[in-house]
């Protein structure tokens, strides 16, 4: 038998209001016991909570019945006063009633389980949850709302087209089926391969949104890079010294600029060292920049311009600081230079506008749905390898094309949900007159 569960929805400890959830075939039982009674599904009612001869609580109850609730499931919200003891009071209660704690995550997958939602969904659940910033947050909003499911579903409509005619040619040969059945799939799979790589293409810009686009400072020692750091996340994170080397290691902070979220890193400055110590931070500060999706590069009247000669590429941006003490010389072909000056606050508002113009271009792609996880990503990569392969195994040998699809249709699955043979022979049925 199923289990009916509870948790706590709101933040632990002391508040107005905390809401406990149950969810399961044992609801309406527990709410019997405890004193709430003659309710009416979806509408709050207020009733005095007790077990066992004590008053717990005067709550707001809720109740939803099956299958039209979040789980699914029957279920009920209680709105209980916020302090801790009516709390542990009511969880008591509920336990000694046959109910038991919810393990992390179990409403939404009793969700997914109960159909609900599909996987995509469940997964903008906790995105949604974690969201800290507006563009996250919109991103959450939309793949809950079935955007993504839908982008999916139209992949799952073309795949099981393709299937359909590939395995209508293998399965019926005696049949009345037109000749050449299979290498009708052709356009099919080429719409649907050129859909695939455009979503595993754009695959990196939904993680970006949903755990930080990464820039990192980069340039020669003292050229400001720990100053302009500071002035950028708006607090002293950073040591400033005249001295030389000062910065050993790669910083992190957190911040929010035009809406997305950000992971800046301020990085040792790039010389050759004897100092094993800063020779490592040296080469930290290459592999960082390496990994970044935005390079500064930071530099000071008087800098060399060969320092970043063989790492500066198309795309980043040239900040020359200290430019209350001077303008920097130097210049790089095809590069922006910004200059600031973190003494006086000159610049710094253009700075963070363009960072802000340059993440809403990587990150905001209106046109398709973000895939917002890896593990979305090499699944949709191995379906386009699998397209791929069908579509050229097509015109020699349908039987394999047919397994490739498969293998598509596998990897799809396990983002969108099963697809089994009845779907495949839904669509063939329902396309030709087999079997009269």
């Amino acid at each position: 038998m199923i289990d009916t569960i509870f948790a706590l929805a709101t933040p632990p400890g002391r508040g107005a209001i905390a809401v406990l959830r149950l969810s399961g075939p044992g609801v309406e039982a527990a709410l019997t016991a405890m004193g709430a009674i003659r309710l009416t599904p979806r509408m709050a009612s207020v009733r005095n909570l007790s077990h066992a001869g004590d008053h717990i609580d005067q709550a707001l109850v809720l109740r939803f019945v099956a299958p039209n609730s979040y789980t699914g499931e029957d279920a009920a919200e209680l709105h209980l006063h916020g302090g801790r003891a009516v709390v542990e009071a009511a969880s008591r209660a509920l336990i000694a009633l046959g109910l038991r704690p919810a393990d992390p995550g179990e409403f939404t997958r009793r969700a997914f389980q109960n159909g609900r939602m599909d996987l995509a969904q469940a997964e903008a659940v906790a995105d949604l949850i974690d969201a800290e910033t507006s563009a996250q947050a919109k991103q959450a909003l939309g793949q809950l709302d079935g955007k993504l499911s839908e982008t999916y579903a139209g992949f799952r409509r073309d795949l099981l087209h393709a299937l359909a005619l590939v395995e209508a040619e293998i399965d019926f040969p005696d049949e009345e089926v037109p000749d050449n059945l299979a290498r009708t799939a052709g356009p099919v799979l080429d719409r649907l391969g050129a859909d695939l790589r455009r979503a595993v293409d754009t695959g990196r810009r939904g993680e970006r949104v949903r755990d930080g686009y990464r820039i990192v400072l980069i340039g020669e020692t003292n050229a400001g890079k720990s100053s302009l750091f500071n002035a950028l996340v708006a607090r002293e994170a950073a040591i400033v010294t005249p001295i030389a080397g000062t910065t050993r290691d790669v910083l992190d902070a957190d911040l929010v600029l035009g809406g997305y979220a950000v992971t800046l890193s301020d990085t040792a400055g790039l010389r050759d060292s004897d100092d094993p110590v800063e020779a490592e931070g040296v080469r930290r500060a290459r592999i960082r920049a390496e990994q970044a999706d935005l390079r500064l590069w930071v530099r000071a009247p008087g800098d060399p311009a060969g320092v970043a000669e063989n790492y500066i590429k198309d795309g980043d941006l040239i900040v020359a600081t200290k430019s209350d003490l001077g303008a920097w010389s130097g210049g790089e072909d095809g590069l922006e230079t910004l200059a600031v000056s973190t003494a006086s606050g000159e610049g710094l508002i253009e700075l963070r506008d363009w960072i802000a113009s340059r993440l809403a271009r990587d990150l905001s792609g209106a046109d398709f749905p973000a895939v917002t996880q890896e593990r979305h990503r090499l699944r949709l990569l191995e379906a386009l390898e699998s397209v791929e392969a069908a579509r050229v195994a097509l015109d020699v040998a349908p039987e394999m094309a047919g397994d490739d699809l498969r293998r598509a249709a596998d990897a799809l699955a396990r983002v969108t949900g099963a697809i089994g043979v009845e779907d495949i022979l839904g669509e063939v049925f329902s396309t030709f007159c087999i079997g009269k």
